[in-house]
């Protein structure tokens, strides 16, 4: 619809744009380097943010820049996920039958771990999403996990992916002390400053195809304040806006766009509660 309008070859503010052209900060190249670091190493990491501020998008650009000859990632996301089911998922992900018995799926798991590494020479990250919502039995499984015998090394490195509360309601505590002090690495993603939100938007239209100026400064500067710097945010207002300009046949959005938008067609909570 507004892409016809402003010449654009794809759509700018979605969620499947190829990772090689999403916007990448600061922030998110060191997370991909020390998640790299993770892979390489066989360690144990935990991503955490605030909803909206890019932990899928991350774990979708690292997974993507793993050589496949080299590396074997597995992905599991079930906020209900019990030890059995754990290792149920990985099993079946390499084509395998799990057990009844989650002693004799994790022996086979292990097992299969070497395997691919012997053989065929690929290390294995294990990437366990949503994992603020898991339960206490399930995160000390994880400890188990990463060491098939006392002090021995890992067969794999295990990625945590949550949002903050993974820490503040779970990981700080003394109960998890155990789980805490097996953490290697620890990345917290924050929202983006005001040049990252025009970089940002710049980085989207370019992959649309719109080599011209769309977002007036003061419409950045309304969009960085409506949005409070979180992307999933800056995409939503940025497609409204431009669904409104379209309507109004505007070549240009500009500031008082981006708030009629704002107070018109979004939630006044969703800035504050994201």
């Amino acid at each position: 619809m507004y892409e016809n309008f402003f010449e654009m070859r794809n759509t700018p503010f979605v969620r499947n744009v190829p990772t090689d052209r999403l916007y990448r900060s600061p922030q998110i190249e060191d997370a991909m380097g020390r998640l790299r670091y993770a892979a390489d190493h066989k360690k144990f990491a935990t991503v955490m943010a605030e909803p909206g501020c890019g932990k899928s998008t991350l774990i979708r650009m690292f997974v993507n820049s793993l050589p496949r000859d080299k590396y074997l990632a597995l992905y599991l996301s079930d906020s209900k996920l019990t030890p059995r089911w754990l290792y149920s998922g990985l099993l079946n992900q390499l084509g395998l039958e799990p057990r009844f018995y989650r002693g004799d799926s994790k022996t086979d798991l292990n097992k299969e771990l070497e395997t691919i590494w012997a053989v065929q020479g690929r290390k294995v990250v294990c990437i366990l999403d949503e994992a603020h919502l898991l339960e206490k039995e399930t995160l000390e499984e994880f400890r188990f996990l990463l060491n098939t015998e006392y002090d021995s090394e890992s067969n794999l490195s295990l990625i945590l992916v949550g949002q903050k509360e993974l820490w503040e309601k779970k990981l700080r505590l003394q109960a998890y002390a155990a789980i805490r002090q097996r953490i290697d690495i620890s990345i917290i993603l924050g929202r983006l400053d005001r040049s990252e939100v025009s970089k940002y938007i710049r980085s989207h239209l370019d992959y649309a195809g719109y080599t011209g100026e769309l977002f007036t400064s003061d419409a950045e500067d309304e969009i960085f304040r409506v949005s409070g710097g979180i992307p999933r945010m800056v995409n939503r207002i940025c497609e409204k806006a431009l669904m409104y300009a379209y309507q109004q046949q505007k070549r240009m959005i500009d500031g008082h766009m981006v708030t009629y938008v704002a107070d018109h067609e979004m939630l006044q909570t969703e800035a504050g509660s994201m």
